[in-house]
């Protein structure tokens, strides 16, 4: 059998009597071994160019008694030729592809910085409308900030199912009245806050800093420049930088690096650390100087972008945003890092929580916020414990008017008609609740809402 390849040799010598079609058996003469070596050479080069090759590349220890073997899968759909990076790379990496076959040493991916990224929690709800001074309003984590006074600006905020492939929520905010004229101190941004605690290992202030990657999806009704700025709220240091969205209407990932900051360092305290903005619309004062692209000293002007595009001034305007992640380092992770929806609102309860309006899995409305204990006949010391230890001692709010939550005991049920808190902890909301006369004191207290929207918010956001 013709020996057309390295592959078809065989490793008994006396059946390789047919190089390339030349015969090359016992008695032959010297042309036909001369002819034989040069087919043979033909053959080593189309294996060194990758023409032809070997499903099994084996790779022996120095006295042959072991071996690495790199193999092809058993069926191979499409060509495929992997390019190896310069270098050895650094203690930890790993090689990962480009997705083009293209290898890069790269460090293991960093934690996700950013709460809730993916936008699948929304305890405050779903929608909310107008302009205020800004908060949180739906996503959890996220929150709007305005700058200067819109006189003519209402916008909606919602949840939306409308996501890149492997992503499933996004925040959307809709333009319903436009402001037609950007004041010079008016801004618009999308924006979270970071705990300092959260950011120690970026080691930021020091020869150590890490560089810190920026990534998320966006997709807005109009196309253009548009700004992100990071503020050390710790050091009053800043760093922008501008993306572009160049198709409306349509999905785009955007990928930003800022170089790590050697000179302001982060409080190791549970305060308000690192402040991540998406600006929307900025007036002159933000973007008339030149854009902070590495970390300084906070300056207005050099936040923004000059070519900023304003969303806020068109009416029915959008702009949508998901998969949002801030690693340390130079390089974003290619892919969302999913985490379950239950580790997810755990780490959103540590800044906000509701309770109250909740329907059985009957659909009959229950109510229970907390119980406690009556001190005399119309007064109870109302106690609930945390979810999980907030940040700080949570705000107690109310969300409905107090006549619409009731103090059940054993013996009566009386509508609530003044409420205070005492003494909120990490671990625990104390509830002061006067109420009708209702009991003898030292008997158990529940306190309930009498209707869904009669909830109870905790919160201790940044």
């Amino acid at each position: 059998m013709s020996k057309d390849k390295l592959t078809d040799y065989d490793s008994s010598a006396s059946n390789n009597s047919d190089v390339g079609g030349v015969n090359t058996a016992e008695g032959m003469l010297p042309s036909k071994v001369n002819d034989a070596i040069r087919e043979l050479m033909s053959h080593l080069a189309d294996f060194s160019a990758g023409t032809t090759g070997v499903d099994v590349l084996n790779l022996q220890d120095d006295d042959n008694s072991a071996s690495i073997k790199i193999q092809a899968p058993s069926a191979v759909t499409t060509t495929t030729t992997f390019t190896l990076p310069d270098g050895d790379g650094s203690a930890g990496q790993a090689l990962l592809t480009d997705g083009a076959g293209a290898l890069a040493w790269q460090s293991p991916a960093s934690p996700n910085l950013i709460i809730n990224g993916n936008m699948a929690v929304a305890q405050r709800g779903t929608s909310s409308t107008g302009v205020s001074g800004g908060g949180y309003e739906t996503v959890d984590r996220f929150r709007t900030a305005y700058n200067g006074t819109p006189d003519e600006l209402r916008v909606t905020h919602a949840q939306v199912a409308d996501a890149p492939a492997g992503l499933t929520n996004s925040f959307k905010l809709t333009v319903t009245t436009p402001e037609t004229t950007l004041a010079v101190d008016e801004r618009v941004r999308f924006q979270q806050r970071i705990e300092a605690f959260n950011l120690q290992q970026l080691a930021f202030g020091t020869s150590s800093a890490s560089a810190i990657t920026l990534s998320f999806y966006v997709k807005s009704s109009i196309a253009g420049t548009y700004g992100v700025d990071l503020k050390n709220s710790d050091a009053g240091r800043s760093a922008a930088q501008s993306y572009t969205i160049s198709v409306a209407d349509t999905w785009e990932k955007k990928t930003l690096t800022f170089a790590g900051d050697t000179a302001g360092a982060f409080n190791n305290d549970n305060g308000e650390g690192l402040v991540v903005s998406w600006v929307l619309a900025a007036g002159t004062d933000y973007t008339s100087g030149t854009l902070a692209t590495a970390f300084e000293a906070t300056t207005n002007a050099n936040l923004a972008p000059s070519g900023q595009e304003n969303l806020i001034g068109t009416d029915t305007a959008t702009w949508q945003i998901t998969g949002v992640q801030l690693e340390a380092g130079s390089v974003a992770n290619p892919v969302f890092q999913h985490e379950s929806y239950a580790a997810t609102l755990q780490k959103c309860q540590r800044y906000f929580y509701r309770v109250g309006g909740e329907i059985d899995g009957l659909g009959n409305y229950t109510g229970g916020i907390a119980s406690g204990v009556m001190y005399g006949p119309t007064t109870a010391t109302i106690m609930r414990p945390n979810p999980v230890t907030m940040r700080d001692g949570p705000d107690v709010t109310f969300d409905d008017a107090v006549a619409n939550y009731t103090v059940m005991t054993s013996r009566t049920t009386n509508a609530v008609t003044a409420v205070g808190v005492n003494s909120s902890t990490v671990s625990t909301v104390r509830i002061n609740v006067t109420c009708g006369a209702t009991s003898n004191d030292g008997d158990g207290a529940l306190l309930r809402s009498s209707r869904a929207q009669s909830t109870v918010s905790v919160d201790a956001e940044l």
